[in-house]
C-alpha cells in the first residue's frame, strides 16, 4: 500500500508557516524572517518514503490586499484550499481568530465537508500551560471537526507526532512526483528567495516589500556556479538605499546571500548583484506575470 497526498499549509502572516514547512520537509526551502509577508509564492516541498509521498505547500499569509501583488498572494493561499488532501491551518499563541474571518470560514466548511483539517497551535514555547489549555479548548470549539496539534516548529517540539498523523491521513495513491524530487521550483527560484531574505533582514519599513529579485544568469561549472541577479525597486530613492554608501549595503547583502547559496547548492558561488528601478511593478499585471506571479 502506497500513500500520497497534498498537505497545504495556510494561516495568517507571521504564525510560523514557513518554519513548520522547513521542519516537516527537513530542508530549508522557504525563507524565514520575523517580518510579515515574507512568503510571496506557493512553494512545494516533497517528502518521500518507501510507501508514501507527502507534497507540502507553503503559502503566503492571509491578508487584505492593498495592491496587485498582494491580490495574487491571497490567490495562492486560496488555491491551497482547493486541492488539499490534508489542510494544516496554522495559528500561534498570539494570533487572533477574527483577523481573516472569511478565510477561516472557508476552512470550517472544508472540515465540515470531510477534508482532514489539522489545527496547528504554533510557538507554544512562548506561553504557559494554562494559556495553552484555553487555546486548545477555544480552537476545539471553533473547528470541532479539526484535530488540534500544539507544537513549536522552531524548537521541533511536536513536529514528529504531527508528521506521523499527516502520513496516516494520506489517501492510498501512487506518487505524484519522481521519488528523488524535492520541490517543484527551479534552482533560480531559491537564489531569488535567498537574496530577498537578506533584503528583508537588512532593510526596514517599506523597502523590502518594494523589492523583487530576478536571476538573469545562472551558469553551473564543475566546482563553481556563476550567478548574475538584479534587485528591482519601485523608485530611484529606494535604489540608493539598497546600494548604500559606497555600495556598502549591497555588498553586505551580496556576501550574506553568497554564503547561503553556497550552503544550499554545496558549491562555491560567484555572485554579482545589480540594482535597477521598475516603477510601480507591484501594481502592474504584466510585470507581475514577468516575475512569475501566475495572474488570471
Amino acid at each position: 500500500m502506497h500513500r500520497s497526498g497534498f498537505v497545504n499549509i495556510v494561516g495568517n502572516p507571521n504564525v510560523g508557516k514557513s518554519t513548520l514547512m522547513n521542519a516537516l520537509v527537513g530542508e530549508r526551502l522557504s525563507i524565514i524572517t520575523s517580518k510579515a509577508q515574507t512568503t510571496r509564492h506557493r512553494i512545494m516541498g516533497i517528502v518521500n518514503g518507501d510507501d508514501f509521498q507527502i507534497v507540502y505547500s507553503d503559502t503566503p499569509g492571509v491578508l487584505k490586499p492593498n495592491y496587485k501583488l498582494q491580490e495574487q498572494m491571497l490567490e495562492f493561499s486560496r488555491s491551497a484550499l482547493v486541492d488539499a488532501d490534508v489542510l494544516l491551518y496554522v495559528t500561534d499563541v498570539q494570533d487572533s481568530s477574527d483577523k481573516n474571518a472569511e478565510f477561516l470560514d472557508k476552512v470550517k466548511r472544508m472540515a465540515a465537508s470531510g477534508t482532514r483539517v489539522f489545527l496547528i497551535i504554533n510557538k507554544i514555547d512562548l506561553t504557559t500551560q494554562d494559556t495553552l489549555e484555553r487555546l486548545v479548548d477555544f480552537w476545539h470549539r471553533q473547528l470541532p471537526e479539526a484535530e488540534v496539534f500544539p507544537i513549536s516548529a522552531q524548537e521541533k517540539f511536536g513536529v514528529d507526532q504531527l508528521f506521523e498523523a499527516i502520513k496516516s491521513a494520506l489517501p492510498e495513491c501512487p506518487p505524484f512526483f519522481d521519488k528523488d524530487q524535492l520541490t517543484d521550483k527551479p534552482a533560480r527560484f531559491f537564489v531569488n528567495e535567498i537574496i530577498r531574505e537578506k533584503i528583508l533582514l537588512n532593510y526596514d519599513k517599506e523597502i523590502p516589500y518594494s523589492v523583487e529579485v530576478e536571476v538573469e544568469s545562472f551558469h553551473e561549472e564543475d566546482s563553481l556556479i556563476r550567478i548574475g541577479a538584479v534587485i528591482y525597486v519601485e523608485r530611484d530613492s529606494q535604489k540608493g538605499i539598497i546600494i548604500g554608501r559606497q555600495g556598502s549595503a549591497l555588498k553586505k547583502v551580496g556576501t550574506q546571500s553568497r554564503h547561503d547559496i553556497e550552503a544550499f547548492f554545496q558549491k562555491q558561488v560567484f555572485l554579482q548583484l545589480f540594482v535597477k528601478v521598475d516603477k510601480d511593478w507591484r501594481s502592474s499585471q504584466s510585470r507581475l506575470r514577468h516575475y512569475g506571479y501566475d495572474l488570471n
